[in-house]
């Protein structure tokens, strides 16, 4: 049976991330979408200091966010192995501007990488929330998505 294969890397501390269940979520995610199998997603957890550089590089924006999302799509395809799956792109999220979240918030750390995840996927499969239609839009996967739990 194909599958999604979801590369998950850990490069910051991610006490209080369940990275097995961010794992399940993406493909969840994935699923909810509609994206063909077998297809592959990389989601890196990072400090600020590597978003915030990635940021800068890519973006013009010298700061740390909270998620990233590079969606292989977007630009010229790399060379694959016959029968690999395509790769959707990456998604980096910053532990440390998520932790600062989960307080704001008032939610558990993992429920707010869990929602910015969600985030990143669905910009990734080319969902955006510049204009306040495509924002509901957005927001309506995403708590479709997460049961509405993880939502602020």
């Amino acid at each position: 049976m194909t599958t999604y294969i979801i590369e998950l890397q850990a490069e910051a501390d991610a006490s209080g991330v369940d990275e097995i269940a961010l794992e399940r979520l993406a493909a969840h995610a994935l699923e909810a979408e509609d994206v063909a199998r077998p297809a592959e997603l990389s989601i890196l957890l990072a400090d600020d200091g590597v978003v915030r550089e990635l940021n800068r590089a890519y973006r013009g924006t010298d700061a740390a966010t909270d998620v990233l999302s590079f969606a292989q799509r977007a630009g010229e395809e790399f060379a694959r192995p016959d029968g690999a799956a395509p790769h959707l792109g990456d998604v980096v999220i910053s532990l440390d501007t998520a932790r600062r979240q989960a307080v704001e918030y008032r939610q558990a750390l993992h429920d707010e990488v869990a929602h910015l995840l969600v985030h990143g996927i669905l910009h990734l499969l080319g969902y955006e929330h510049e204009r306040v239609e495509d924002e509901r839009a957005m927001r309506a996967r995403e708590d479709a998505i997460l049961g509405g739990a993880h939502h602020h």
